[in-house]
């Protein structure tokens, strides 16, 4: 058994299960204390830290599909307590490190000599380090620096067994006769295209060459010291969201980069073609000469056309109020089921979708929009924890990741406290639906 990487199915589920168990007791014993005693915010608060701390410890020694899940957990925005989010977070770019023989080790197999052989000075300390694999800088022969991403050994075998007892799991909860392959398929499809490096760095020359004339910047690919478990790239300078939040930028700060953030999805979207799917903190810089830097192309989605279409027409359907219009979108879009024997709880399903879909219109019904007003985030967090629970699977499975690049564009704006100017937003998408 690595120590850095359990990888079987075995080890990785004795893991899950033992989580799970010890944090379940925890809050059951915690809600018949409740039962008998007074409720203490501060007291609550560090309860939920300390369990997320838990589930972080473990999911990090598993890493790959366990901390994808992590990263999913740090988007939050209601589902979950506050503190898990916050904890959850530290996925994204701050796992422990695997140790330094190791790293040499995979360079060595991958690009056929040891780093320091390769490279004019290579770091032996991460940088970064998240789900599937850790980044180090180093400094090439020809002066330039670079980010060196050392994907964890055995990462891709260990996706399949993460996802069959994930999938185990589910068939206990959904309901009888649903069909969840295509979201496990979907998941699994894009797990496996984010281990294959050389995809993404292909990926980053495609997003170099559509974003060159904007204010975004994006590593360029060193194709000959990648592999498909190597990936050489640039090095970008630049702060993360917390850290670019901790120098108390001017609100004209936070709306100049809310702006590039705001205006990198639109533009995705008018072009029809590949989509940055990880929207999350950890993939965006805050450049010092006022760029956006964006970073890690592993996870980029090309939707199929048909349902691409109908979810860009949820917008305009839901600003104008055109309930006829939207339950036929949703009918497409698998959220509801004209043929079901119990109309009054397909009704509420319509009912929750339509007024969340409201919510996420707002910013576009006037020329421009706060997202620091703290009652539209309240509003949003209201519809995550109101969401009706069901044993049984809704919508299509590309929701999976549109609703990801969705929430997480506007949790990060939310985050901001940035004011955007939606004008030309709307202009994209008024000409891509006419």
């Amino acid at each position: 058994m690595n120590k850095d990487f359990p990888s079987s199915k075995f080890e990785r589920g004795k893991i899950i299960a033992k989580t799970g168990i010890k944090v379940g007791t925890n809050y059951a014993q915690r809600y018949l204390k409740k039962k008998v005693s007074k409720s203490d915010k501060e007291a609550d608060k560090q309860f939920h830290s300390k369990n997320a701390q838990a589930v972080f410890k473990e999911f990090t020694k598993l890493r790959g599909t366990a901390l994808k899940i992590a990263q999913g957990m740090s988007m939050d925005q209601g589902f979950l307590p506050d503190e898990f989010a916050d904890v959850m977070s530290q996925a994204q770019y701050s796992v422990p490190p695997i140790n330094k023989a190791l790293i040499r080790s995979i360079i060595k197999k991958e690009l056929g000599a040891y780093p320091e052989q390769i490279f004019e000075h290579f770091e032996p300390e991460a940088f970064a380090a998240a789900s599937i694999g850790q980044v180090h800088k180093a400094t090439l022969k020809d002066g330039r620096v670079a980010a060196i991403k050392i994907q964890y050994p055995n990462v891709r075998e260990t996706i399949d067994s993460d996802l069959s007892l994930a999938k185990t799991l589910a068939k206990r909860i959904v309901k009888k006769g649903s069909d969840i392959d295509p979201y496990f398929n979907e998941v699994k499809d894009t797990l496996l295209e984010e281990t294959d490096y050389e995809r993404e760095g292909n990926q980053i020359e495609l997003f170099r060459e559509r974003f060159d004339s904007f204010n975004i910047e994006i590593p360029e690919w060193i194709e000959e010291y990648s592999t498909g478990k190597v990936l050489c790239m640039t090095f970008l300078e630049g702060r993360h969201l917390g850290e670019f939040l901790k120098e108390d930028p001017s609100q004209e700060q936070r709306n100049h980069f809310g702006q590039l953030l705001w205006d990198f999805f639109h533009e995705q979207i008018q072009d029809k073609d590949y989509v940055h799917a990880d929207t999350h903190p950890g993939n965006f810089l805050f450049t010092r000469d006022e760029r956006l830097g964006v970073v890690d192309f592993g996870c980029v989605k090309k939707f199929p056309e048909r349902f691409f279409n109908n979810y860009l027409k949820l917008l305009p359907s839901h600003l104008a109020e055109d309930e006829e219009t939207i339950r036929e979108l949703y009918i497409r879009l698998k959220v509801i089921n004209p043929d079901t024997d119990k109309p009054k709880k397909e009704q509420m399903y319509f009912d929750f979708a339509r007024n969340y879909g409201m919510t996420f219109a707002l910013p576009y019904k006037e020329d421009s929009f706060d997202f620091g007003d703290a009652e539209y985030e309240q509003t949003i967090r209201h519809y995550t924890r109101e969401a009706p629970l069901s044993n049984e699977p809704r919508g299509s499975e590309h929701f999976i990741y549109t609703t990801r690049v969705h929430l997480g564009l506007y949790n990060l704006l939310m985050k901001m406290g940035a004011v955007i100017d939606t004008r030309k937003s709307k202009e994209i998408l008024s000409e891509m639906l006419d």
